[in-house]
């Protein structure tokens, strides 16, 4: 074993893999659990590292969240690809970690998400975990969602069980909102059980914001980085009102929603108002940056304020370091008596927060510890999820 770590009595070396709809790269996380699958006494994070796609494989990614490109042949290249490109960053953090891969029990993938439809009853996530295992020498959770889809459920969002594990609080209702590319909130009431637990996707994280940049640039931009652009221009009231009427934020809870509502088809049609409006690159960017606010802010008045009002949201995810995004989240939440923090602000990593998630659920699975929360995703009943490959 490696001399950075001393591993404790009953604990746990665990890696937990994640790259979301937004396609930045995959995040590591090496962490150490104390007790029991399920009910942990201690989560520690011991190391984290990003790893950026290759160029061209986030090219072909994108490529393949249209149906009509992503035949056969390519899905099963890219999904030896990223088992590769995942047991790389997994081997990586154990490394920066002080650790060698035969001090790690386990590692919990979640795999690239290319197509989500529950309504359909399916969900496609590559990234082989049996590459991963092979390449690593270590056993590898993977492909976690279609066992909730299989009991009836959503399938996402997977993390809220994770979150009551570690943020629950006897005396504070907490919100746990995650902006990646999609926009999701976690809602822990006060002194809480799990089936008092309810999350659902709040509609576009980043997702828009990042399409239209890329597109306004060429591909030169991937995000509006600090929200510069955004910070320039002013918002767009009717392009914003007409953007409120999307029938998603209304749907009733459960749901869930990705690339195929909030993707390439609806920056064009962003794109399409702009060039028949006149309206300036920075003004869109800033329009679409206050509806991903709004929308996070709706889905508390719509869904949430009248079930439980609450005392803190606690923002992670990128969208977290976009300080435009922020204040606009400010806005919508504190005059509902809502503190606004950031996962750094309370201590934790918003980079980490979603692999370490998968980390714990791949401990439940390797002891089949039912690992999701039907109040969150809407499933039949509890049930183990993911495919263990050694």
């Amino acid at each position: 074993m490696g001399t950075a770590n001393v591993r404790r009595e009953g604990s746990r070396y665990a890696v937990g893999l994640m790259s979301g709809t937004s396609v930045d790269g995959i995040d590591a996380a090496l962490v150490e659990i104390v007790g029991k699958p399920g009910a942990p006494d201690g989560v520690k994070l011991i190391a984290f590292v990003n790893t950026p796609f290759p160029p061209d494989v986030r090219q072909e990614i994108f490529k393949l969240f249209e149906p009509s490109y992503a035949t056969v042949d390519r899905i099963g290249r890219m999904n030896v690809t990223l088992g590769k490109l995942y047991a790389d960053a997994a081997l990586s953090v154990i490394g920066q970690g002080g650790l060698a891969p035969v001090d790690v029990s386990l590692i919990g993938s979640h795999g690239q998400t290319i197509y989500h439809a529950p309504e359909d009853r399916y969900t496609v996530q590559i990234g082989e975990g049996a590459v991963i295992a092979a390449e690593t020498g270590i056993p590898c959770v993977s492909d976690f969602r279609v066992a909730d889809i299989a009991a009836g459920g959503q399938g996402a969002p997977l993390v809220p069980f994770t979150e009551y594990l570690l943020y629950r609080e006897t005396a504070r209702t907490l919100l746990l909102q995650n902006i990646g590319g999609i926009g999701n909130v976690t809602v822990i009431p006060a002194g809480c059980v799990p089936e008092d637990v309810y999350a659902f996707d709040t509609g576009p994280g980043n997702m828009l914001i990042d399409g239209v940049v890329s597109r306004l640039t060429d591909g030169a931009m991937s995000m509006d980085a600090g929200g510069a652009i955004a910070a320039k221009g002013t918002v767009d009231d009717t392009l914003f009102e007409r953007l409120r009427q999307d029938a998603y934020y209304a749907l009733p809870l459960p749901k869930s929603t990705g690339r195929e509502r909030f993707g390439s088809a609806y920056v064009e049609e962003l794109l399409r108002y702009r060039n028949e409006s006149g309206l300036s690159a920075e003004d869109l960017v800033a329009t679409v940056t206050r509806l991903t606010a709004w929308s996070i802010g709706d889905a508390y008045v719509r869904f949430i304020r009248n079930r439980q009002a609450a005392d803190a949201m606690i923002v992670g995810g990128g969208g977290s370091y976009n300080p435009i995004l922020m204040s606009f989240l400010k806005q919508e939440m504190e005059p509902h008596g809502v503190q606004v923090l950031t996962q750094e602000e309370t201590g934790g990593n918003s980079d980490a927060k979603e692999a370490v998630a998968f980390a714990l659920l791949a401990d439940c699975t390797m002891s089949g510890v039912p690992n999701n929360l039907p109040s969150a995703t809407g499933a039949r009943r509890q049930a183990v999820l993911g495919k263990i490959s050694y």
